[in-house]
This record gives structure tokens, sequence and C-alpha cells, in this order.
């Protein structure tokens, strides 16, 4: 159920429901049973969500991520919990935050800590996270980068960190997508952002935040790193 935050920053309730019922929770559950999964709107455009390696460990591209987290952090979006295991399993104080209880109940089996919660409600030691996370593509999360940024400047600690895996290329793009199984839709339409490295620095810069770093991994995924401005 969509709460009053959420509402506020133009959450609706076929997001949430997209995420935390039907195919998604199912794949998160045993991805290796499911049939693929993707994000798809009416232009033709889809995003493959990837279900096996969002549920496996931690690679090699999430380590140049995992390596930049300084202090608290908070996983937004955290899904099956592979950050938030890998980032326990080096010490820190992590918490997961994601809207499925499914993504949460795995996390928690990975011994890590979460909370079935969106990044628009209120949220445990706000103002006190030295990281964030938006990896995975969540930096689509609600449609509308600059609130999300907005929101989550809320949420760290002055002179905070934000890590975010970007699109390739120049792309910055507003979507309406459902989740695709098969061929098939299998949710309503909720709203969908996709943003790369330069679009990212320009909405960042409108929302609190400061380009720190750039850097992109081997196996072709591109991140952004934040700096919360006073």
């Amino acid at each position: 159920m969509v709460t009053g935050r959420g509402e506020k920053w133009g959450v609706t309730a076929h997001e949430y429901r997209a995420w935390s019922d039907g195919c998604y929770a199912r794949a998160i559950h045993a991805p290796q049973r499911a049939l693929p999964l993707y994000l798809g709107d009416a232009e033709g455009w889809s995003f493959p969500l990837d279900l096996e390696r969002w549920c496996a460990r931690a690679d090699a591209a999430d380590r140049t991520v995992l390596r930049r987290c300084t202090g608290r952090v908070l996983d937004i979006g955290c899904g099956a919990g592979r950050m938030v295991e890998a980032l326990a399993g080096r010490g820190h104080h992590v918490l997961g935050i994601d809207v499925c209880p499914v993504a949460v109940i795995t996390t928690a089996c990975r011994g890590g800590s979460a909370v079935s919660r969106s990044v628009f409600d209120p949220l445990p030691d706000e103002g006190r996270w030295g990281t964030a996370l938006l990896i995975d593509g969540n930096i689509g999360i609600g449609g509308e980068p600059r609130r999300l940024l907005q929101r989550i400047r809320e949420v760290v600690a002055p002179e905070g960190l934000l890590l975010v895996e970007t699109a390739a290329g120049e792309v910055d793009e507003r979507r309406r997508v459902r989740i695709h199984s098969g061929r098939h839709p299998v949710s309503a339409v909720f709203p969908w952002a996709v943003v790369g490295a330069t679009a990212l620095r320009r909405h960042a810069m409108e929302s609190g935040w400061t380009e720190a770093e750039r850097w992109t991994s081997g196996r072709g995924r591109h991140f952004v790193a934040l700096r919360a401005c006073r």
C-alpha cells in the first residue's frame, strides 16, 4: 500500500505492486526457474531484469562500488541482497530497503538487514547515512530523477556519498513501462527513468549534489559517485 510520503512524491500504487507482487517476487525467490523478465514500453524499448546476476554474489563490477562505500550504507532497492551481504562481510553497518517483501526476506536469509520500504517513505536514521546506493538501474525509481535525488539528499549525512549505476550513452528518458514475462505484460503501467552519466550530473547539480567521480567496469557497467553539497 502506498504511504502518504510516497503519494506526495508521485510514486504510484502500480509501481509498488509491480515490484512487490507476481512474477518479479517469484523470480527473486527462484530466479533459475523464472521466465526472462524485462521492463518494456509501448514504443518497443526494453530493459532486461538480470535476476540471475542480481540474486548471485557480488561480482567484480559490484566490488568497484563496494570499495568506494564509506560509513553507514543504505542500499535503495536492494533486491535479493547481494550488495547488503557483501558490505556486511566487509564490516559495514548496512541496511537494504525494497518494496518487495520477498526481496527483504531473501536479504535476511543471506545474513543482511533489510526493511520493506520505499525510499520515499520515512526511513531509519534519516540524515545519518554515509553512503547510499542506486545500483542495477534504480535511478529509474519513480520516473523523476531529480525528485529521487532530492529525497536521497535528505537521507544521507552532510557531505554523504551517493553511488549510482547509470545507463550507457547520452540518455535522459522518462518512460511508462510494464514488467513483461516473455512476450506478455505482467504488471500495470508505471513511470520509470533511464539516465546516463551526463544527464545525471545535470540533475545532480539541481538537487544538492556534485559529481565526484565516474568509472566503467570491465563488463561495460557505468557508475557515478555524487557528493552531497552543504
